[in-house]
């Protein structure tokens, strides 16, 4: 069997078996120089509104005192959740202000800001459209699957490619990498609403509209939050990445140690980083737990 098959190779080796290269490359750029060519009124239109919402959400963040928004945050982490939770949330912030990294910080949640609040926009419809439709969610499953399985560093190419370099590129590449969660666990959860909730709803004579805002939202409102606290964890995943292409903050203060060997500073960047996820995670956790029964521990 063992000869046969080395027979064969050396038979086969006589003949040209390489296969033509499919053009796809050249297919995707055909594709973009078409989109820069006949969407440039459009792209620019969508730059200059992204930017115009992103550095109105920086110069407020940093208009603000970092000692108002240490002692508002720590106070809405108590409101929402517990006095831990508004510690915690404060005493990240006090960490970003003692390594000298708040400028860079506040420019960093403005762009997970911009991008969360186009992700939530985007998302959220899209969920809704996949609850209601078994074909739409067959057909949108494999897209998303895709999304979260490309490397965050492969959403740079079409975002530079389209929007050049700088802030608005960023944000787009942090939405398209972010967004897959909250499409699927808003599907997930305003499937999982109990039938006999919707039927006592209809039994009452509320409308399609009324039935989703009243009843479906409100119901899956927790799985809903936690697509959202999944997507928010992602964004923050692409501060670094994003900084390739012109992001700034706290992804550049990172690459600039990297590039400078300067472990401190890039341990401080790094920290600065990791309390940002901390307070996004607690706040967008508290946030999904609102109407929501509270379990005490007896005693």
């Amino acid at each position: 069997m063992v000869a046969a098959l080395v027979v064969a190779a050396v038979i086969l080796r006589q003949f040209d078996l390489s296969t033509p290269r499919a053009p796809i490359g050249g297919g995707v750029e055909v594709v973009v120089d078409w989109a820069i060519i006949n969407l440039s009124p459009a792209l620019e239109t969508i730059k200059l509104g992204l930017t115009k919402v992103f550095l109105a959400m920086e110069s407020f963040l940093l208009w603000v005192p970092w000692l108002v928004w240490v002692v508002l945050m720590g106070l809405l982490g108590r409101r929402l959740a517990s006095t831990r939770t508004g510690l915690l949330v404060g005493g990240g912030l006090l960490v970003i202000q003692f390594v000298g990294l708040w400028a860079e910080a506040m420019s960093t949640i403005a762009l997970v800001s911009t991008a969360m609040i186009l992700t939530i926009v985007i998302a959220i419809p899209i969920g809704i459209i996949a609850s209601r439709s078994d074909r739409f969610e067959g057909a949108l499953r494999p897209i998303l699957d895709a999304m979260q399985t490309i490397p965050a560093m492969v959403y740079l190419i079409p975002a530079v490619m389209l929007l050049g370099v700088g802030k608005v590129p960023a944000i787009a590449a942090t939405l398209i990498f972010a967004i897959p969660p909250a499409i699927r666990l808003t599907n997930l959860g305003l499937r999982q609403v109990p039938v006999e909730a919707k039927e006592a709803a209809r039994a009452f004579g509320a409308s399609n509209w009324q039935l989703l805002i009243k009843v479906e939202m409100p119901m899956a409102l927790k799985t809903i939050m936690a697509g959202i606290n999944q997507s928010t964890m992602m964004a923050v995943s692409m501060i670094v990445i994003a900084a390739f292409i012109g992001a700034g903050g706290l992804g550049y203060s990172v690459l600039f140690a990297l590039d400078r060997v300067r472990i401190g500073m890039g341990f401080e960047a790094g920290l600065a980083i990791l309390a940002i996820a901390i307070i996004l995670d607690r706040l967008t956790q508290a946030l999904g737990k609102i109407g929501q029964p509270v379990v005490r521990r007896p005693g």
